[in-house]
C-alpha cells in the first residue's frame, strides 16, 4: 500500500469522529439526517451544445420535482488531446463563462439549484464567480488531488463521486478536502460503467461508506433501471444523482442511460413514497393500527356468567378478542379475586369488576 494511503487509513476514522458534519446545506436545502433526499438531475453534456436544449433541461428538471440540476464545465483542451477522436466531440459541447452565467440565471428564475462539475481550475473559477452553491468532483478526478484541493479551497460543499475507486482512495480524497479546512463533504457511491449492470451496482457500499464517514452518503446512478436508485434510497442514500435528458433518442453518449422528464418525475415521486415508508425508525403503534390494536388483541373474558361475590377460578375465564378488558398479561392477578358485580358470559373482565 502506498504510504500516503496507509496513513489516511489509520487516521480517517478519528477525523470523521471529531470533525463530522451530519447535514450539509446546498443553497436552501439540507442534505443528510432526516432531511428529504436531495435529487440532482444530471444534465451533464446532454444539452448537446445547445443553449435552448440546456434551458429545456432546466425547466423540465424543475417540473419533474428535482432539487437541483447539474452540468459539466470544461474546455476540450483540458480533457483530451487535439489528436484524440473525442476532442471534436468535447469541443462541440463546450459552454463559455457567459453561457454558464446565462444558465445559472435561468435556473434561479425557475427556482431550481444550479451547479456543475469543473474539470480544471479555470472551470472552478468560472463557477465561483457565478456563486454556485456546490462543486462536484467526477469519479475520474477522485485521485486528482490538486483539483480537489483547489475546489475545496472555495469552502463550498464538495460532492465526491467514487466510481472506479477502492476505499483507501476515497479516504485519501476526503482527507484532501479536510486538509483545506473544508468539512462540507458529500460522498457518492457510483459505478463508472455506462450503463451499469444492476448486479454490479454494489449498493451495500452505501452502508459501508456511512459507517466509515460521518458525512452524507449518496448514489450517482449510471444505469437504465430506475429500481436501482430507489433501492439506494432504501439502504441509506441521502442524495440521488440521475442522468437527465429531454429524449433518450437524442444523439450523444449519455442520452440512452438518462431519465426522461416523465421518468424523472416518477423517480422523484417514488423516492418521496419510500421516505414516507421508511418513517423515523421509532417502533410504535401507528395511528392506522389503533382500531386493529383493540380488535386483534385479546383480553380476559368470562366463560360463564359470574355472579357478584364469586371468587374467580381459572376455569371461569378465557382469553378472547377484542382487547377491551384486562390484558392476558395479568391472568394470574385476576384468578382468586372476587367479582363486585354480575359479569355476563363472554363479557370482558375489567379491573373495576374485581376486588
Amino acid at each position: 500500500m502506498h504510504t500516503a494511503y496507509a496513513q489516511i487509513n489509520k487516521n480517517v476514522t478519528t477525523i470523521s469522529r471529531y470533525n463530522s458534519v451530519l447535514r450539509i446545506k446546498i443553497s436552501n436545502k439540507w442534505i443528510g439526517g432526516r432531511s428529504p433526499v436531495f435529487v440532482v438531475a444530471e444534465a451533464g453534456i446532454n444539452h448537446n451544445g445547445s443553449m435552448s436544449t440546456a434551458k429545456g433541461l432546466i425547466v423540465n428538471a424543475r417540473e419533474s420535482g428535482a432539487d437541483a440540476i447539474k452540468f459539466q464545465t470544461f474546455k476540450a483542451e483540458d480533457l483530451a488531446s487535439p489528436k484524440s477522436k473525442f476532442f471534436k466531440v468535447f469541443k462541440n459541447l463546450e459552454f463559455n463563462s457567459e453561457e454558464f452565467g446565462e444558465l445559472s440565471d435561468y435556473a434561479k428564475s425557475h427556482e431550481i439549484i444550479f451547479f456543475s462539475t469543473p474539470f480544471s481550475n479555470e472551470a472552478v473559477d468560472i463557477l465561483s464567480k457565478l456563486h454556485t452553491p456546490a462543486f462536484k468532483i467526477a469519479s475520474g478526478d477522485l485521485t486528482n488531488i490538486p483539483l480537489i484541493k483547489y475546489v475545496s479551497s472555495k469552502n463550498k460543499p464538495v460532492i465526491i463521486s467514487t466510481g472506479m475507486s477502492n476505499i483507501n482512495e476515497v479516504k485519501f480524497a476526503v482527507k484532501s478536502v479536510q486538509s483545506t479546512g473544508n468539512n462540507k463533504i458529500i460522498i457518492m457511491h457510483s459505478v463508472s460503467v455506462y450503463p451499469t449492470p444492476p448486479n454490479e451496482t454494489n449498493l451495500k457500499s452505501i452502508e459501508q461508506l456511512g459507517k466509515i464517514f460521518s458525512y452524507p452518503i449518496g448514489y450517482s446512478d449510471n444505469g437504465r433501471d430506475l429500481l436501482v436508485p430507489l433501492i439506494s434510497v432504501a439502504v441509506g442514500a441521502k442524495i440521488i444523482e440521475k442522468h437527465f435528458t429531454l429524449s433518450e433518442k437524442m444523439k450523444g453518449p449519455d442520452h440512452s442511460i438518462s431519465a426522461t422528464p416523465t421518468q424523472l418525475k416518477m423517480l422523484v415521486k417514488k423516492i418521496r413514497q419510500i421516505e414516507e415508508m421508511l418513517g423515523d425508525g421509532k417502533k410504535r403503534c401507528q395511528s392506522s393500527e389503533l382500531e386493529n390494536r383493540i380488535n386483534a388483541r385479546r383480553s380476559i373474558t368470562a366463560n360463564i356468567t359470574i355472579k357478584k361475590g364469586t371468587r374467580i377460578s381459572l376455569s371461569m375465564i378465557g382469553i378472547k378478542r377484542p382487547a377491551t378488558g384486562i390484558a392476558p398479561l395479568y391472568l394470574r392477578n385476576v384468578v382468586g379475586r372476587k367479582a363486585v358485580r354480575n359479569i355476563r358470559i363472554h363479557d370482558p373482565i375489567k379491573w373495576t369488576d374485581l376486588r
